[in-house]
């Protein structure tokens, strides 16, 4: 009984010591995610190639100003407070939108921003401990009053 169990003990042990991580995506994964995601985006919001080849470059400066700003913070050496951040979130989502309203029709940018409506929103803070953000603490057994 004490054999197999060492047995079983070691055979986790050494699967569990030739686990490695997994590796980062590689430029070409990234690039036929960015494809496919693009693809996606052109089929539910039935976009022209003209208006899907805009769309895609106003997204990727999208992303470029965001990972400029990321950048400069972190280069500066302090940690941007929540209110810089969500104030360039905004400015940065204020400039997108003005940009892909002079492409799209306001039909398509209505879904366009159903479809990103979630990102951020309460369904990603659900793995946070304690209640919503201006909801009472529970109360009753169990709790500490």
């Amino acid at each position: 009984m004490k054999a197999s169990l060492l047995a079983a003990v070691a055979l986790c042990a050494a699967a569990i010591a030739s686990a490695q991580p997994p590796n980062p995506p590689t430029p070409q994964q990234k690039a036929a995610w960015e494809a496919r995601r693009m693809d996606r985006l052109a089929l539910l919001l039935d976009l022209s190639s003209a208006q899907k080849a805009e769309v895609q470059m106003i997204l990727e400066t999208e992303r470029t100003k965001a990972q400029a700003a990321f950048a400069q913070f972190k280069s500066s050496g302090t940690r941007p407070t929540r209110e810089q951040m969500q104030a360039l979130r905004t400015q940065i989502k204020a400039d997108t939108d003005s940009q892909l309203s002079g492409v799209l029709s306001a039909l398509q940018v209505q879904k366009f921003n159903a479809l990103h409506q979630g990102f951020g929103g309460p369904r990603f803070r659900r793995h946070r401990h304690g209640p919503p953000p201006g909801s009472a603490p529970p109360s009753g057994p169990g709790t500490q009053d």
